[in-house]
């Protein structure tokens, strides 16, 4: 008997390494608007402006809980027959939110109340162009990439998204000295220009040159909402996915809002410092991602359950990374800081493209659902976990100040408590991205190619 060719329709020929390579700098416009809203306005706002650290942590929660809408732009994105204009309206709301949330922050030292009103506001137009642009080009990838393709195509664009952020935490940084009021605006609206600008200039006529595969590729229409998710949360390996991803974000995003706290309150760095110390950290993380791709059988299509042990040895390491933190924040100076949270990305690095490995993996695996409700799902549950991580991270360092009195016991009580958060995402991981859970979308995949 004849064996099937692999795609012969040339409507399946789908996105070239360069259309990837587009769609990457599209997450890298919007990881740099994110940088600014959760990295250098939380510091302004805990260090310059003295306010609790539950303050910005709580605005960044909000701009979480408003992504929870991800499944309804990612089934709006399957049924409207264009994700290109989610994409560019989603970074263009996103960049008016940063700018405004900068405007709202530098009126605190003056009229609070007001400028927390608008605070509120700004974050949640960020949670939005977020949500809608994040979603759309995740599933914009996932539609348009071929499935043997798809893990590869999602690391490149997450190892360009965490290259944008470096590049601007650093350039941002850099700029930022010496600081002042006028020069954050005036950086942040050319971040936001920047952004922007790329963005257009990447998604244009990019749409036209995906493939289609799976239920699109047949011509099948999309289900409603209430239907696509009902059969998400039926399926096992989906259900346990998402447990998994809950919990690892949780532990991820801990000391997202504490960390250039920390290196202010306890190393006495300054802003334009704290700022390139979390470039270290994306910088970590980016080699992470790297090493993990180039090892080659976190993504070879032979054994479904390939990215298992990336993803449990990125968990350990990140444990291993914080719980030196914990040391280094009753130690202080001169304690490698730099080094050691460049360790904690990388572990964060390699945690992260084997995670995204799989969940562009089953990405396609859906009887009836397509990838942008799908998307939308693990987006949600992301963006939960951000949110109760970096709310949870910060009011935990401010309750522990008011217990035990000291600024680097609060911190370390923080990071040891995420260490142990990633030792219970690796147990969860084993049987989350183990061989059972991946051999559906494993399945599915070999169907599309064979279609």
């Amino acid at each position: 008997m004849q064996a099937p060719s692999a795609r012969i329709d040339v409507t399946k020929v789908g996105f070239g390494w360069l259309a990837i390579v587009r769609i990457g700098l599209v997450q890298a416009s919007i990881g740099a608007l994110v940088m600014l809203a959760t990295t250098v306005l939380n510091r302004v706002m805990v260090v310059e402006l003295e306010l609790a650290a539950a303050i910005p942590a709580g605005l960044v929660a909000w701009h979480y809980a408003v992504q929870l809408a991800r499944p309804l732009w990612g089934h709006a994105s399957d049924k409207g027959g264009s994700r290109t204009r989610w994409i560019i309206g989603g970074v263009i709301v996103l960049a008016a939110g940063g700018l405004l949330a900068t405007q709202a922050t530098l009126l605190m030292a003056t009229a609070y109340v007001p400028a927390f009103a608008l605070s509120v506001f700004a974050f949640a137009l960020i949670g939005m162009g977020v949500g809608a642009g994040g979603t759309s080009a995740l599933a914009l990838l996932a539609s348009g990439v071929a499935p043997d393709r798809r893990a590869a195509a999602a690391a490149v664009t997450w190892i360009m998204m965490v290259a944008g952020i470096v590049v601007s935490a650093i350039t941002v940084g850099a700029l930022l000295k010496p600081f002042s009021a006028e020069r954050l605006m005036w950086v942040a609206s050319g971040l936001a220009l920047t952004t922007i600008t790329l963005t257009v200039l990447a998604t244009y006529r990019l749409e036209r040159q995906a493939g289609q595969f799976g239920d699109a590729a047949r011509g099948g229409a999309a289900p409603d909402l209430r239907a696509a998710l009902t059969e998400i949360w039926n399926e096992p390996a989906a259900r346990r996915f998402s447990v998994f991803i809950f919990i690892s974000m949780i532990a991820f995003s801990m000391q997202d809002l504490i960390l250039e706290p920390f290196a202010g309150l306890v190393f006495g760095l300054s802003p334009g410092e704290s700022t390139q110390l979390g470039g270290q950290h994306q910088g970590g993380i980016l080699f992470g991602m790297i090493v993990t791709g180039i090892g080659g059988s976190a993504f070879s299509g032979n054994r479904p359950d390939s990215l298992r042990i990336w993803v449990v040895c990125g968990c350990l390491l990140s444990a291993v990374g914080l719980g030196a933190l914990a040391l280094a924040a009753v130690s202080g100076p001169p304690w490698p800081l730099g080094p050691n949270v460049f360790v904690l990305g990388f572990g964060n690095g390699v945690f992260a493209v084997a995670a995204i490995g799989a969940m562009m993996r089953l990405a396609g695996a859906g009887e009836k659902t397509r990838e942008g409700v799908r998307m939308g799902v693990w987006g949600a549950s992301q963006a939960i976990a951000f949110g109760l991580g970096g709310l949870a991270g910060a009011a935990g360092r401010d309750a522990a100040l008011r217990v035990l009195g000291d600024q680097g016991q609060a911190f370390q009580l923080i990071f040891s408590i995420e260490a142990a958060a990633f030792v219970l995402a690796a147990i969860l991981a084993v049987r989350a991205t183990g061989g059972t859970a991946m051999k559906a979308g494993a399945a599915y995949e070999t169907r599309e190619i064979y279609a």
